[in-house]
């Protein structure tokens, strides 16, 4: 009778995905394993429940919070163009494609801290509107309604992109007594006349010298009447011109708008890194179970790097990628396959 074995776990997936350079499959790693074999490590990842909450169980003791502190939001989306049933895949528009592809979108919540200029990766959502009926704005709402409420995180600026940029997000921003920073849709239509002549498209507005360095006061269309917003021109390249509000009336710095803007990035960072270093989009399992896991565990590897990275003032490459090198140590000290020359 062939002995009974353990079970796979959670950590030892993730320490698969932790210390694989390329390959992330499932039959990757029962291929390097002697105690697992591809069904085991399928059964396991259908079995498993990883929630959301995980990352914040396993990231708050790193957390440095501060008052000035930012929460960022943005999403992704894991390519999976080449996939036709894999569950949770849906056509949406990936921006580093800059057109629709098939994928899994995940919404990201970030932490950043400006004095240390450091980032924590603190929730996320899987977008799946066909399973749960929530929009990327419903799952937004929902982090940062826990942000405050249940983490009761230290935070004074919500930064968000065009997409989140909506009325009921921003009131409700406001209504939390925190200051937003977004950048508005070209077409978006904005009124800077104190309500003397008709709502015209954000990018066909005239900007005189003290505007283009202090901004200007403006009433977005769809907001209450009274309400108004501080509104910056910041051109970034001859291509590219950003309109980025404010709700913090008292902003008169372009410059300022445009660094508080630039912490944005921290999001795009983590969302590189991710796909780059944990395997995030390797998985081609097609239960939605099993792709879920997935992404959490690849999410709780990031953590893990991250903190390494923080504690030997690495890189989260150089933390990934110096496996590579002591691998290298070793087989030049003994090395598996001994060089001949005739």
């Amino acid at each position: 009778m062939e002995p009974k074995r353990d079970p796979i776990t959670r950590l030892e997936y993730c320490q698969y995905l932790l210390v694989s350079q390329i390959n992330y499959t499932l039959t990757h790693f029962a291929e390097h394993s002697e105690q697992f074999s591809h069904d085991r490590v399928n059964r396991y990842l259908a079995g498993d429940q990883i929630r959301p909450r995980l990352v914040w169980e396993n990231v708050e003791s790193q957390v440095v919070q501060t008052p000035a502190g930012y929460i960022v939001f943005d999403d992704t989306v894991v390519d999976k163009n080449f996939s036709s049933k894999i569950e949770l895949v849906r056509r949406q528009y990936s921006g580093n494609a800059h057109g629709l592809i098939k994928g899994i979108g995940v919404v990201t919540c970030v932490y950043v801290n400006p004095t240390l200029d450091q980032f924590w990766i603190i929730d996320y959502r899987i977008y799946a509107p066909e399973s749960d009926g929530k929009s990327k704005l419903n799952h937004v709402h929902e982090m940062l309604t826990n942000c405050v409420h249940q983490k009761r995180l230290q935070f004074r600026t919500v930064l968000m992109d065009t997409w989140y940029a909506t009325k009921d997000a921003m009131l409700y921003i406001e209504q939390l007594g925190k200051i937003y920073y977004c950048p508005l849709k070209d077409n978006r239509q904005v009124d800077d006349s104190a309500g003397t002549a008709r709502y015209r498209r954000v990018d066909s507005l005239d900007w005189s010298a003290s505007e283009r360095k202090q901004g200007k006061t403006i009433k977005v269309k769809g907001f209450p009447k009274e309400h108004k917003v501080k509104l910056f021109r910041v051109v970034l390249s001859t291509q590219r011109t950003d309109y980025v509000v404010t709700n913090d009336l008292t902003q008169d710095d372009r410059q300022v708008a445009q660094d508080v803007c630039g912490v944005r990035w921290k999001i795009e960072q983590f969302h590189r890194e991710t796909k780059q270093l944990t395997g995030l989009e390797s998985c081609q399992c097609r239960k939605a179970r099993i792709v879920r896991n997935h992404i959490g565990c690849a999410i709780l590897v990031w953590v893990r790097l991250k903190q390494v990275a923080w504690e030997t003032n690495q890189t989260i490459y150089k933390v990934k990628h110096g496996l590579l090198s002591d691998y290298m140590r070793q087989q030049l000290r003994s090395p598996s396959i001994s060089m001949l020359l005739a």
